[in-house]
């Protein structure tokens, strides 16, 4: 297994076809291939042990992704929002490399001691040269080459750098990628970063599908809009912020207008049932999907598909409403199960931490070996709970999880109590210290434009819904929440705010 065998498929199958398009420059499928042998000598001729990435979307990523592949090198790319000692500690890690970077960039990292520093435009000029030396067409099949190193966030510790081998990302696209199943004509536009798994699994299943990918660098509702529309985009990914940044923008409208948009895909976070209930009413010919995954498991553990998304918005049912809160059911070919503190499975609506084992999970990181378990299961450390049907249902990290008084609460069912109320667009909760109970529950709101609500209405709210012990015991009033570019809520950095409050 290699993802370069991916790409030779498709040069062989569908050359001519466009594969990537950023603004007015673009690589067919056989370009992408001749061009990754180029890149692949020049970092081998370079004595590099690994192919860093330092920028935005370009047409450098998917070339730096097969070319590092055929190379036989593991490609990094790092948080482009990343800067000084921050990044020198990443670098070191994978030294000796080959960084790319943006131009803006590469004075001040031309300093640096582990790494060959190369702009972008000279990298993708130079893979371009028809007249430059390739590799030949034999690359490793070795299913436990590391094809991918993406560094962790950091919310808990310093970052880790999660290995995904070859056979990790190609079993995910062969069991989840039918080869060829795009029209010539469909498009996919990727506004998520290059430094997320996402990115990385969006590259390859392009690939494989033979689907055009165009690549949006610096999100903003407007520029997506545009964008969908001038390309006549067929398929997306968003994360959820945007997709509620696109919803405020149609704001007054009756349809989105994008009558080419097929399929929409949203994921990395958690999604406020009124945004996508919202979206359903303005992209009524689009096909919603929800997925769930983690860097460790090579991208999408579980979806919630279109037909589930219909079910659930024409139901009256709550609980089968509710699903369009859940990501849906686990992949066919992999196993999730929720377990308690004891590690033992639970049943159906019972919460617990998210396990999962498969093929396509990783659970390794750099330097710290696996931490899959003695039964192969992974510890996402994320909780949950599924229902009946198998539904799957995440509430947040379990490093988050409120100890009030020896009872465990999840900020997750009372942010969804919360948001159910009419006057709030999007709700945080997190424990603060307590000297009498541990921790107490506290929240922060954010209130829909020209609505008011009090925090005494809101505890009313709750309380009528849920334990009195689940009540947040404050409340405060904020414009907006920090979220990262991924659409993941920063409880750590609500917490922090509030206790320095």
């Amino acid at each position: 297994m290699n993802l370069m065998m991916l790409l030779e498929m498709a040069s062989g199958s569908m050359g001519e076809r466009v594969a990537f398009v950023n603004g007015d420059d673009r690589l067919t499928y056989a370009e992408l291939f001749e061009s990754a042998g180029r890149a692949a000598h020049a970092l081998r001729e370079s004595g590099a042990d690994h192919l860093a990435f330092l920028d935005e979307s370009s047409l450098s990523v998917p070339l730096g992704v097969f070319a590092s592949a055929w190379a036989g090198k593991p490609f990094v790319p790092l948080n482009y929002r990343l800067t000084g000692s921050e990044l020198e500690s990443l670098l070191a890690q994978i030294a000796p490399s080959q960084l790319v970077a943006g131009e803006e960039r590469v004075d001040s990292l031309s300093s640096l001691e582990s790494a060959q520093v190369l702009g972008r435009g000279d990298f993708l000029s130079k893979s371009r040269d028809a007249g430059a030396p390739s590799l030949d067409h034999e690359w490793s099949m070795d299913p436990e080459d590391i094809a991918i190193l993406l560094f962790t966030s950091g919310t808990t510790g310093p970052p880790k750098a999660a290995v995904i081998r070859h056979k990790h990302l190609v079993s995910y696209i062969l069991g989840s990628v039918e080869f060829m199943s795009a029209d010539e004509e469909d498009a996919s536009l990727v506004c998520v970063p290059p430094y997320h798994i996402a990115g990385m699994a969006s590259v390859a299943s392009s690939v494989y599908s033979g689907r055009r990918v165009v690549q949006l660098p610096n999100f903003t509702a407007e520029a997506w809009l545009e964008l969908a529309r001038k390309e006549k985009v067929t398929h997306a990914m968003v994360v959820p912020t945007m997709l509620a940044r696109i919803i405020e923008t149609l704001e007054g409208e009756s349809d989105a207008d994008l009558p080419h948009l097929r399929a929409l895909s949203y994921g990395g976070g958690k999604m406020p049932q009124a945004v996508i209930e919202r979206a359903l009413e303005l992209f009524p010919e689009t096909q919603f999907a929800n997925a769930y995954g983690l860097t460790e498991t090579s991208s999408t553990i579980s979806i919630l598909g279109p037909d589930d998304h219909r079910v659930a918005m024409q139901s009256e049912d709550p609980k089968v409403r509710r699903r369009l809160t859940s990501v849906g059911q686990p992949l066919p070919l992999l196993e999730v199960e929720i377990r308690d503190e004891d590690g033992k499975a639970v049943g159906p609506n019972e919460r617990g931490e998210i396990f999962v084992r498969g093929e396509q999970v990783s659970g390794e990181y750099l330097g710290k070996g696996s931490q899959l378990l003695d039964d192969g299961f992974f510890p996402t450390r994320d909780g949950g709970s599924m229902d009946e049907e198998g539904y799957l249902f995440i509430e947040g990290r379990i490093d988050d999880i409120i100890v009030r008084g020896g009872e465990n609460m999840s900020p997750g069912e009372i942010e969804d109590t919360l948001l159910e109320h009419a006057a709030v667009a999007d709700a945080a909760v997190v424990g603060l210290p307590d000297e009498q109970w541990g921790e107490k529950v506290s929240a922060v709101v954010v209130l829909k434009a020209g609505v008011e609500a009090t925090e005494s209405e809101l505890q009313d709210f709750v309380k009528e819904r849920l334990r009195s012990s689940r009540t947040p015991e404050e409340i405060g009033f904020w414009p907006e929440l920090p979220y990262n570019e991924t659409g993941k809520l920063l409880r750590r950095k609500v917490r922090s705010e509030l206790m320095a409050g």
